[in-house]
């Protein structure tokens, strides 16, 4: 499964895996790429005074993990067999944790074309959720892990703080597009790059509306197309069209090829390095890391 993963990746063909998993009555999915193994739940060590959502701690092999239980975290009733319950082991920004599900049921694969968007009108949606699979006899919900570990602990995120440790900052005028399917992610970039003083930053919820916008720039003959974008920042997972195909259609570009591209992400493991590196980005930043993020900008856009 991993050798055919990293073809379909590598060659940026904006699929993905999902693997599907059911939390109570609901049915859920989580990209294969944060997936680091799915084992049985062993018996988990409660922390006194830990957040709501965190169930304990187990011991894996050598490691200790967090054990987050996806049933308080979504408001649904508890398991009814707890001794069948599988752990989803995860690595996504620089951590690992454990998330507790009911069933895990298959892989599928898809493009991210297939993938929606939460409506305004489905608020509860948008805040569990980056998207919605349509398949065949049912819609599988796409959580955001990375929300979840940021409720869980802020620290784990993106803050204006870790900006202030670059000292006093000039404005730049560089204009940056920058595309990212987390609204809330979108509002603390903005914040962080606005104080590092690139404030001419575009934002796009998804790959598929930043290059159109590219696509649009490029073809009105009045624009030039190095002076209204010196650089993109794209996340990896994205309704419609992913951050890795993207990359890969700017580069091929004859007019766009110029441009760096800086994939900022949670799934920055060796393999999806590789990937990136093969559809020609810039530089790969592992979220929440906004400082290296910063440092890469000022190099590149100089």
């Amino acid at each position: 499964m991993n050798e055919e993963k990293g073809i379909l990746l590598e060659s940026g063909t904006n699929e993905l895996e999902v693997i599907v998993f059911q939390v109570g009555t609901g049915t859920f999915g989580i990209n294969v790429m944060k997936v680091r193994e799915i084992i049985q739940a062993p018996p988990v060590t409660s922390i006194p005074n830990a957040h709501p959502h965190i169930e304990g701690i187990i011991r894996l092999r050598d490691e200790v993990l967090t054990v987050v239980n996806l049933t308080k975290v979504l408001g649904l009733p508890p398991s009814e067999n707890p001794e069948h319950d599988k752990l989803i082991v995860s690595e996504l920004n620089q951590i690992k944790v454990a998330f507790r599900v009911q069933n895990v049921s298959r892989i599928h694969r898809i493009s991210w074309e297939q993938i929606e968007k939460p409506t305004e009108l489905s608020q509860g949606l948008q805040n569990a959720s980056t998207g919605i699979v349509k398949m065949d006899d049912q819609m599988i919900l796409l959580l955001d892990f990375e929300k979840i570990v940021v409720d869980i602990n802020p620290e784990k995120g993106i803050n204006v703080k870790q900006v202030k440790s670059l000292g006093e900052r000039e404005r730049s005028y560089k204009k940056i597009v920058a595309a990212e399917d987390s609204a809330m992610l979108r509002k603390l970039l903005h914040e962080t790059l606005s104080e590092a003083g690139y404030d001419q930053v575009t934002f796009f919820d998804n790959g598929r509306a930043a290059w159109d916008y590219l696509t649009f720039l490029k073809e009105d003959p009045k624009v030039d197309i190095n002076q209204e974008v010196q650089l993109i920042i794209t996340d990896v997972e994205m309704p419609q069209m992913d951050g890795h195909h993207l990359t890969k259609r700017i580069k091929e570009d004859e007019q766009l090829s110029g441009l760096p591209v800086v994939i900022f992400s949670s799934l920055i493991t060796d393999d999806v390095y590789h990937r990136g590196k093969g559809v020609g980005a810039n530089a790969q930043i592992s979220k929440p890391d906004i400082v290296k993020l910063i440092q890469i900008i000022d190099q590149l856009i100089l």
